[in-house]
């Protein structure tokens, strides 16, 4: 929460102990050509007391009325009026009563009934008059807080609305360059069928980044190709048994999840000719499970580290449901929940 600033305070509380103590002080130093009858024998430390108890009380009322009272902004309206009259009225009449206890014994003598009517009138015009300024300043921080937010959605409106316009550039160059190579290489199947697969990926990539659910159909293709350029690198050295019952396959789940964990599983491990890599997708009671052995690299890829967090992430928001990790004998397995996530979420 961002609060009024400090030094602000400060300057308020002390021009206000300034104006309320203008009577004790005009009467003290004759320098008007009227006095205040009410504050007749004043002497220099009733000047000093009232400057120090009228900064206090200023200080005290704008802080809560400006920052304080706002750390309970979540609470309901009844409690907040509540909280600020109490609060309030606690400043005020505390205040008072400090100041007509101590006063008497600091500067020596009684304060008159006509005194003490004089500083509840001064004390609760001053208290009106700073309650509003504090709603003010407060006031006047929600409209900078407004501004600089506008400010920076502004901005980045104009960024996504950039990188929008390279996403529409993008893709048509890659396109362009895939169908020139594909012309070049033609002759060559294996480098042709390549060229296709990752064509398709790429085209997959696009169009289900508008969608926030695919059909576990639709990713098993898209998977398909990924595998076979996997394949293609590795050659026998990767494996990917898929065993999904058939009333399955029109259930949802995120764009490119399958995907993200066989990436994983070839990213985290040792694929040779020694230690092949397999990666097994089977469904069991109501989840995709994504499984393989652990053989570490002893080398990483390079990537973000983030991708089963951002995943996991995606799943809870769409469905209110976590994905499951398992690491047992050697064998590292994450389980996905199936279903109509929009269901689940309402």
């Amino acid at each position: 929460m961002r609060r009024v600033r400090t030094s602000e305070i400060l300057k308020i509380a002390a021009v206000f102990a300034i104006l309320a103590s203008l009577p004790s002080s005009i009467s003290l130093f004759k320098t008007a050509p009227f006095s205040f009858e009410v504050f007749a024998g004043t002497d220099f430390k009733e000047l000093i007391l009232n400057l120090l108890v009228f900064f206090f009380f200023a200080w005290l009322v704008m802080q809560f009325n400006s920052n304080w009272g706002h750390a309970f902004r979540e609470r309901s309206m009844t409690f907040k009026i509540g909280l600020y009259v109490l609060v309030n009225l606690g400043i005020l009449i505390g205040t008072v009563s400090l100041y007509k206890l101590v006063a008497p014994s600091l500067i020596g003598n009684e304060i008159s009934e006509r005194k003490n009517d004089f500083l509840n009138f001064i004390f609760t015009i001053h208290f009106i008059i700073l309650f509003f300024i504090s709603r003010i300043l407060r006031l006047q921080l929600y409209q900078r807080e407004n501004q600089l937010e506008n400010e920076r959605l502004k901005h980045e409106s104009l960024h996504n609305e950039l990188a929008a316009l390279k996403n529409q550039i993008n893709p048509h160059f890659l396109f362009n360059s895939l169908n020139s190579l594909n012309f070049l290489v033609r002759e060559n199947k294996e480098a042709t069928l390549f060229i296709r697969k990752l064509s398709f990926m790429y085209r997959y990539i696009l169009q289900s980044g508008d969608s926030d659910m695919v059909t576990v159909e639709e990713e098993l293709k898209f998977l398909g190709s990924y595998s076979y350029l996997i394949k293609t690198r590795y050659r026998g050295r990767f494996m990917l048994n898929i065993n999904l019952e058939d009333s399955n396959l029109q259930k949802e789940l995120p764009p490119l999840a399958l995907q993200l964990l066989v990436e994983n599983a070839v990213k985290h491990n040792e694929i040779s000719e020694e230690f092949p890599l397999e990666v097994k997708i089977y469904d069991e009671q109501g989840y995709i499970c994504v499984e393989n052995k652990i053989r570490p690299r002893t080398s990483l890829e390079e990537g973000t580290g983030n991708g089963l967090s951002n995943l996991d992430k995606r799943f809870f928001l769409l469905s209110n449901q976590h994905i499951q990790i398992d690491r047992n004998n050697a064998v590292f397995c994450v389980k996905i929940p199936l279903g109509s996530f929009m269901e689940q979420k309402d």
